[in-house]
């Protein structure tokens, strides 16, 4: 199981989660979020990121003059589209700047069903996305609202590999290892207040998914994890 933690705003945090060996670390490029953060802040964050380690652009409905202006001043490596974009639209944008992409889908769960669940999944696979992360619906928000996604709709037959957020921790995400999904991506379940993280929350979260790593490991905060 694949790890991504998201909304990072300090360097601190970047390094704790990267040392904890997190897969990908997600900056949020919505003025909006209160995780937000500056291409200026996005440089310094995304220094602190080694090989190997993925770093993931988060964009809400974008211009493509945006796009391209975040691509020559930021070394992302992946695209996070979870705003209200097309098929079409993550296509073109995430070609002008030739960078892979993965689209967010808020999923309802009053209204929407796994068919249709994977209907969306199969248009965006058409359309080139490397992954869809699956995340709770919320009327006035973009994602990192917290709320749980409702895991009966997470489709068995995806065209496309699953990452599953909404409403993770680190007491609730080990029970993902049987779900149909290729990685997890959690935010608000690892911070101390938004944008800032929790070293410990990040620790027993990769502790609960990675538990070959960590299994003779203790929650006790290694003395090169202070910050």
């Amino acid at each position: 199981m694949h790890v991504k933690f998201c909304g990072f705003t300090q360097l601190s945090d970047v390094q704790t989660a990267v040392q904890l060996g997190a897969d990908a670390v997600g900056l949020v490029f919505y003025p909006p979020s209160p995780r937000a953060v500056t291409i200026a802040q996005a440089q310094v964050l995304t220094a602190a990121v080694p090989a190997f380690v993925s770093v993931v652009a988060l964009v809400v409905n974008m211009s493509q003059d945006e796009m391209i202006e975040l691509a020559n001043n930021v070394p992302f490596d992946i695209i996070q589209f979870h705003g209200d974009e097309t098929p079409e639209q993550c296509q073109q944008l995430a070609s002008s700047v030739n960078k892979r992409w993965i689209k967010a889908l808020r999923i309802n769960a009053e209204q929407d069903t796994i068919a249709g669940v994977n209907a969306q999944i199969d248009q965006f696979a058409a359309a080139g996305a490397s992954s869809i992360l699956l995340d709770a619906y919320h009327q006035h928000k973009y994602g990192g609202t917290g709320a749980r996604f409702d895991w009966n709709l997470i489709p068995q037959d995806s065209a496309l590999p699953i990452v599953l957020a909404g409403g993770l921790n680190a007491e609730n995400v080990a029970a993902t290892v049987e779900l149909p999904i290729y990685a997890v991506d959690v935010s608000g379940g690892i911070e101390q207040d938004k944008g800032k993280k929790d070293a410990a929350k990040m620790r027993a979260f990769m502790k609960a998914v990675k538990r070959d790593r960590w299994q003779n490991e203790t929650l006790s905060e290694p003395s090169n994890l202070s910050s």
